[in-house]
Order: C-alpha cells, then sequence, then structure tokens
C-alpha cells in the first residue's frame, strides 16, 4: 500500500513423507490495515497455491479472541480440529487458547 507492506502469508512445510502433504498457513496484516480485505486476499490466494501445489491439507492456528478470523476461515472449508490450552501469553498478562483449524482438499 503506497510503497509499503501492509501484510503477508507464509505457508510452511517441510519433505517428510508422511506430513509432506500438508503446510501451516500464518498471515499478518498491519493494524493500519485492517478492514481492507487484505487478509482474505492472502488467505485465498494461499489456498490457491496449495491445491495448484497439490498440498492436502492447511493447518493454522488463530487466537479464540479472533473471532472474525474464525468466521473467515470456516467460510473458506476450514474446520475447528482442537483447542490449545492456555497457549498464549499476551501483553496485558492473560493466558488464551489456540484454536487449531484445518482445511483438507479432496
Amino acid at each position: 500500500m503506497n510503497g509499503n507492506i501492509a501484510g503477508f502469508s507464509r505457508c510452511e512445510g517441510n519433505l517428510l513423507k508422511r506430513t509432506a502433504h500438508k503446510v501451516e498457513f500464518g498471515v499478518c496484516v498491519l493494524k493500519d490495515y485492517w478492514g481492507y480485505g487484505i487478509g482474505k486476499h492472502l488467505l485465498k490466494k494461499s489456498i490457491e497455491w496449495a491445491d495448484a501445489n497439490h498440498i492436502k491439507k492447511i493447518t493454522l492456528n488463530v487466537i479464540e479472541t479472533n473471532v472474525r478470523a474464525v468466521e473467515l476461515y470456516k467460510k473458506f472449508g476450514f474446520e475447528v480440529e482442537g483447542i490449545l490450552k492456555k497457549d498464549k501469553v499476551l501483553s496485558d498478562g492473560n493466558y488464551y487458547h489456540s484454536i487449531v483449524m484445518g482445511r483438507f482438499a479432496e
């Protein structure tokens, strides 16, 4: 945006045979650029990349308080697979659960 990086996404995997079919998705958008659909666009492009490269599963972790992100992920076919209890401690000193989500391409 205006010559600045507003956000990025990543899909990270490995070559181990038992896990080579999946990647872990992550996204970051600078707070000044929230609400412009950048995260949604990055998610869409990451899914397109994964599908084009025959990746069968995309996983991600999202903090429980990020309800908007959870709903967005569900719209793109992700399902809740589990909860990591008290997985993150934030600057407020409180512990928060992480929601583990996955999307499997048929």
